[in-house]
């Protein structure tokens, strides 16, 4: 998945990515309140190497809206983005 295709969609408060690059996976973050925000921003940059202010916004969506896809992709892509995000207790799912 091309960086530059991604976007946060501030209406529908999801990540967006370009039809072209997409093979329909996703990974799905649930909202806690086990997990300061500090935690869950930090662990999505290390899943998903992105900048602190595309993880803020992920978190800030989650955290309003119960759940953000914060990843679309191959389906082995998202797993591993799953495994970095679960690793420290937080509730991701695997989709299509």
């Amino acid at each position: 998945m091309s960086t530059n295709s991604t976007k946060i969609d501030p209406i529908n408060m999801t990540l967006t990515t370009d039809p072209t690059h997409s093979s329909g996976w996703k990974t799905i973050l649930f909202n806690c309140n086990c997990h300061t925000f500090e935690a869950v921003t930090l662990q999505i940059i290390r899943a998903i190497q992105c900048t602190r202010e595309r993880a803020d916004n992920l978190a800030f969506f989650a955290d309003r809206t119960g759940s953000v896809i914060v990843y679309e992709g191959s389906n082995e892509r998202c797993e591993k983005v799953a495994k970095v995000l679960g690793s420290i207790g937080l509730v991701v799912t695997v989709t299509q």
